[in-house]
């Protein structure tokens, strides 16, 4: 999300999905922020040292760690394996009733016969009316699926749509029961035409004076002139773990994810990283995994057993291991890679659910300090501002550093700053982060999310990443600054049918720049339909070579 856009329903696309969908169609319709930011590391313990103006990258916390010898690292992420997206691997979804309809799917109603849009009137808290010719944030309407057909409708300002006793649609709760349960009925033959029964067994109407009412008893034809008929529109969707989750609903989705555990990352796949010149994985998980056997619903058990056997088999194969949360309680943004329910973001509002992240991170820590693959433990992946304030950050980021560091002195603790601050602000985390040593300051540098890259050449990308890219970086790796990691960059880009050798020498000029990080950097992801997003096909197929 580029910064100062408004957070309204339809600009809450996952930055990964938004680039899969470059990779069907030339151009952009999304854009990405990608931040340097800067921390600083108080390491009493080691001795930096200058050679030739670099600076001499320190060894690791625990020299003896099978899991490598010396920064920086060069890691892979398994990402679309123990937190869902859906653009990695769509089919994971093809069993889904009404998939086109999962939690967070947002919806804009047009009626047929007055040829105006559904709006919750001031946004929320109101009547919802039906006299607006076009359609924006209040006219979207977000999905809580109940079942496959009914579902609850969360309008901009967060209430839901319910009808009041003389049958007038109104969004005033502030959460959902029975009186906000609604029942979409889709044309057989016409999907995007649709009926809205009501809890009280009537169907929604939009009348000519503007008002919408919940008392329309007859059958349908599904003609023009039906006030019961709405042309559904739908602009945006979600597809991470809640969604495939509540989806198929626990019984259905239990085995589907299990096997999908056990079979989409295997330990042939950690002796394939070995091999290939890698030294390191970084491992998505979410919150619900500190709750395994049994999470919260939806969410299903299964993943830590899953998460075991990935430190197993780092350990036979001399790997690093990165533990990311990167979906956080509430959610830290609003993409579907936070398993947020519907594009909100709540991480951070309560003193209950910051605790609650910690004792994630606890659970993590302690159960995988003794591991001598265990290389560091990322406190959150992508918080976004404003939602995710920096007191809120602030105060995660000192508990969570301790409670790893109640259990283990030698992992690191991978902190990022905030998305969506401003580059004047990416310096906001100094401060607080002297004193913490062994931390480590996490950037992700992309360019296929901001329209700048739009019309660039080949040439002009690759100084990009040279010239601009080499530049943010060489501001946070300094003689003694924080250890920079990249966790998160890929070799793929807006440049349409480039030649193989054209990506070998983009994957090159990021290699080369990222190297200069002195934690390290991490390619998003090991496996993916998309094939540039593919780094086991990438290296395979020779785009890029890790060998020295």
């Amino acid at each position: 999300m580029r910064a100062g856009q408004s957070r309204t329903p339809g600009s809450t696309r996952s930055r990964k999905q938004q680039a899969a969908m470059q990779m069907s169609r030339h151009g952009s319709t999304s854009s990405r922020l990608f931040r340097s930011v800067w921390l600083l590391l108080l390491c009493f313990s080691w001795l930096c040292s200058l050679s030739h103006g670099k600076r001499t990258p320190p060894p690791l916390l625990n020299p003896s760690s099978k899991s490598s010898s010396h920064l920086p690292v060069r890691a892979v992420c398994l990402g679309g394996w123990l937190v869902t997206e859906g653009w990695i691997l769509p089919s994971l979804f093809d069993g889904i009733p009404n998939k086109d309809l999962l939690d967070g799917t947002q919806l804009q109603f047009k009626s047929v016969a007055w040829g105006v849009y559904f709006a919750a009137e001031q946004g929320g808290g109101a009547a919802v009316v039906a006299n607006r010719t076009e359609a924006s944030g209040w006219e979207t309407f977000k999905l809580w699926r109940i079942n496959e057909t009914t579902f609850n409708l969360r309008v901009f300002g967060g209430q839901f749509v319910g009808v009041a006793s003389d049958g007038a649609v109104v969004a005033t709760a502030p959460l959902p029961g029975q009186p906000e349960a609604f029942q979409i009925v889709r044309n057989p033959s016409e999907k995007n035409r649709t009926r809205i029964m009501a809890p009280n067994g009537f169907f929604l109407q939009a009348k000519k004076d503007g008002s919408v009412t919940a008392d329309y008893g007859e059958s349908t034809s599904w003609g023009d002139d039906d006030p019961s008929v709405f042309a559904v529109t739908k602009v945006g969707e979600l597809q991470g773990e809640y969604q495939i989750c509540n989806g198929y609903g626990t019984s259905k989705a239990t085995p589907i994810l299990r096997n999908h555990w056990s079979t989409y990352i295997v330990e042939e796949d950690f002796r394939f990283i070995s091999d290939s010149g890698l030294t390191a994985v970084r491992i998505p998980v979410g919150w619900w995994i500190a709750s395994d056997p049994t999470p919260p619903a939806p969410y299903v058990g299964g993943s830590l057993e899953t998460l075991d056997n990935a430190f197993k088999w780092a350990e036979k194969y001399s790997l690093g291991v990165i533990i990311d949360l990167h979906a956080a309680p509430g959610s830290q943004n609003p993409w579907e890679h936070s398993s947020s329910r519907d594009g909100t973001q709540a991480w951070g509002t309560t003193a209950a659910n910051i605790a609650q992240t910690v004792e994630v991170i606890e659970f993590l820590a302690s159960r995988y300090a003794g591991s001598p693959s265990l290389l560091a433990v990322e406190l959150m992946n992508e918080p976004l501002a404003p939602g995710a304030s920096l007191e809120s950050l602030t105060r995660y980021y000192r508990d969570g550093y301790h409670a790893v560091r109640r259990h283990s002195s030698t992992a690191y603790v991978v902190m990022s700053n905030r998305l969506g601050i401003g580059e004047e602000n990416t310096t906001e985390l100094l401060g607080f982060v002297s004193g913490l040593p062994g931390t480590v300051l996490d950037v992700h540098y992309y360019t296929v999310f901001n329209s700048v890259f739009n019309n660039l050449t080949v040439e002009q990308n690759v100084d990009f990443v040279r010239t601009n890219f080499s530049g943010e970086l060489a501001k946070v790796t300094t003689q003694n600054g924080p250890l920079t990691f990249v966790g998160e960059w890929v070799a793929e880009w807006l440049v349409p049918n480039a030649t193989k050798e054209e990506y070998q020498m983009y994957a090159k000029a990021q290699m080369d720049v990222y190297g200069q990080a002195t934690f390290g950097w991490s390619y998003w992801t090991l496996k993916n339909v998309n094939d540039h997003w593919n780094m086991e096909w990438m290296i395979r197929n020779g785009y890029i070579s890790l060998k020295t």
